[in-house]
Formats: structure tokens, C-alpha cells, sequence
């Protein structure tokens, strides 16, 4: 174990993290949520800008609040992939500037497996587990059968539901992002639209959120040209139930077929109280574990990337310095850098 200062930029989120021993020291987020609602979405373009202008004042933020120096870290991680590229770079490019200067490894770091190895801030892993990724770029089902082995059973081949989410809100007028607004108005609102469940469009575990989405935008739209009014409330309720049903029913298959002994929740959506809901009532009285992470866990941070960093670094993972970013990286090749 060592001192280990990490660094996220693959979206939205400007983050720098300090742990030592295993220890979090400092975990600080500069998000950038308010500039980029008003596009309804992230513009990779002025994300990356804001990842140049907050990188530093992130970086002596998490240092002063660790009260450490950068002569005292021994090892700079950073999130290599996947993500938005021109923000990938400018954590990348910071990252290997530190590891030049002071002499010390560079830990490449999958951002997935940085959502999963956050839920060792509540609690260990049992294996085989299932970790059911969902976030606004991601959705997949990867097992594991130890630290670090991490196998795609199932994954989305096109929207992410956490994008499908986004997109829907849009759609009811909803601010972005749009998954708690969604999560909120469905509390309120009754399944009375009829959506149908996605298809698995290759293996049984893979999700298509795609056809959900343009269900929603073509009944809306229906619904207005008719001259009736859509009631959001009900529509978030019934697409909540469709979209997060679908996750449920099949990590209960998958817990079955492999036998897991844990099951964990981590992205974005994982911040879902319908999906947490679902879950835990799915799991009582079973011998399956299930972890949720706290919700400072479920959006981008870098304390999750340190946490994944300690293990590589035990295990002599380090980077060259002419390591280049990769936004496809799948989590299942994070030794192929």
C-alpha cells in the first residue's frame, strides 16, 4: 500500500483524490452539471476547456485538505478510459506531467472498475459477484470471480440506460440530468402508459435502451397531437418501471445461472431509489450479499479510482509515460494499455 493521488476527468466531473494505506485522505469534485444543462446533455468540448481550467485549483484543493506534499506521493493514477476523449487527455497529460516531475509510477485506471472497487468503501467482496454497472454511458453486467477479474456477461448495444434516462427527460421537460427528476415524478405518477420491455438483442444480458426511449418520444408525441395532455408523472412511472424492471429481471437470472455469492451496484444510476428498492426486495431473505454504495460513490469521483490504484499498485501495474487515452476500453482488457 502507499500514498496514492488520483485523477478522473472522463466526463463531467474535474475530481482529485489522496488515499494512504487504504486510508481516504481527500476526495475533491469540481462538477460541471449547471454549465451544461442548458444543452441538454454534455458538450465534450466545453467539458474539456473546464477539465483545464479546474485540474489545479482540484489539485491543491486535495492536497491542502490531505495535508500532504506532491514530494510525498508515490504513485499518480489516472482514469485512462472510457470517456469523453479531449477530457480524457487533459487528466492524462496532467497525470504524466506529475509522474515526470517527480519520479514516481503512473497507474492507468479503468473507469468502471473505479464504479465498482467505490463499494469497497462500504463494505469486502465475496466472490463470484455480479456487478451490475449502470450509468449515463454504461450499462453492463460483469462477473467476478476475484480482484480484478472481471468478465462482460451482458452489456447495452446501444443507448445506456442512464442516456435513455437523459433523453426521456428531455422529452416530459424535465431539467437534466434527468435521472433523479425521473426517479422524483415517478414517486408521484402510476404505470398507466403502455411501454413495452426491450428485447435482448444478442445474449440474454445485453440490454437495448433505444427502443424504450423512442416508445416514450412516440407516445408523447401522439398523445399532443391528439390535443391531450401528457401526464409526466404517470409517464415517468411507467418508463421507471419498464427501465429499472428490465435490470432486475435480469440480475436475478444471472444471480441463479452463476451462483453469486454478492451482488453490487455502481454508476450513476446506481443512485436510483427505485433500483436500490427493487434490489434489496429481490435479495431479502437470500444468501446473496447486496452492497449499494453511498451516493457520493455513484457519480464521478476519484477516490474510486485511487481505490482501484492501490490494488494495481500492489501488484506493479504502472504505465509508461507514452501511455495514450483510450475512450473504448473495455474493462475486461484493463491490463492492455
Amino acid at each position: 500500500m502507499a500514498k496514492i493521488l488520483a485523477i478522473e476527468s472522463s466526463c463531467d466531473e474535474t475530481a482529485v483524490a489522496i488515499t494512504d494505506n487504504g486510508k481516504l485522505l481527500s476526495n475533491v469534485v469540481a462538477t460541471q452539471i449547471s454549465v451544461h444543462e442548458k444543452f441538454g446533455g454534455v458538450m465534450p468540448e466545453i467539458a474539456s476547456r473546464l477539465h483545464t481550467e479546474n485540474i489545479t485549483v482540484c489539485l491543491k484543493e486535495a492536497l491542502d485538505k490531505a495535508k500532504v506534499n506532491l514530494e510525498d506521493i508515490d504513485a499518480f493514477a489516472v482514469t485512462r478510459g472510457p470517456g469523453l476523449i479531449g477530457c480524457l487527455h487533459v487528466g492524462l497529460q496532467s497525470a504524466k506531467t506529475l509522474a515526470l516531475l517527480y519520479k514516481k509510477p503512473l497507474i492507468p485506471v479503468h473507469h468502471l472498475a473505479g464504479h465498482i472497487y467505490a463499494n469497497e468503501y462500504v463494505g469486502e467482496f465475496v466472490f463470484p459477484l455480479l456487478a451490475i454497472v449502470v450509468s449515463g454511458g454504461n450499462t453492463e453486467f460483469v462477473l467476478m470471480k476475484d480482484h480484478m477479474d472481471f468478465e462482460i456477461i451482458g452489456e447495452t448495444k446501444d443507448d445506456a440506460v442512464g442516456e435513455c434516462y437523459d433523453k426521456v427527460a428531455r422529452v416530459l421537460g424535465l431539467p437534466y440530468p434527468g435521472g433523479l427528476p425521473i426517479d422524483l415524478a415517478a414517486k408521484r405518477g402510476k404505470p398507466i402508459y403502455p411501454l413495452k420491455e426491450p428485447d435482448s438483442p444478442e445474449g440474454p444480458y445485453d440490454f437495448s435502451y433505444s427502443g424504450l426511449k423512442t416508445q416514450v418520444i412516440n407516445l408523447v408525441n401522439t398523445i399532443k397531437q391528439r390535443g391531450e395532455k401528457v401526464n409526466v408523472d404517470d409517464m415517468a412511472k411507467s418508463f421507471q418501471d419498464v427501465a429499472i424492471g428490465v435490470i432486475v429481471k435480469r440480475a436475478k437470472k444471472a444471480i441463479e445461472q452463476y451462483g453469486v455469492s454478492q451482488v453490487i451496484l455502481a454508476g450513476g444510476v446506481s443512485a436510483n431509489s427505485y433500483l436500490r428498492e427493487q434490489m434489496t426486495a429481490l435479495l431479502a431473505g437470500s444468501k446473496t450479499q447486496l452492497i449499494i454504495p453511498p451516493l457520493w460513490c455513484t457519480t464521478d469521483n476519484a477516490a474510486m479510482i485511487a481505490k482501484v490504484a492501490e490494488r494495481l499498485y500492489d501488484l506493479g501495474v504502472f504505465a509508461p509515460l507514452s501511455l495514450g487515452v483510450d475512450p473504448n476500453w473495455k474493462i475486461d482488457h484493463w491490463k492492455d494499455f
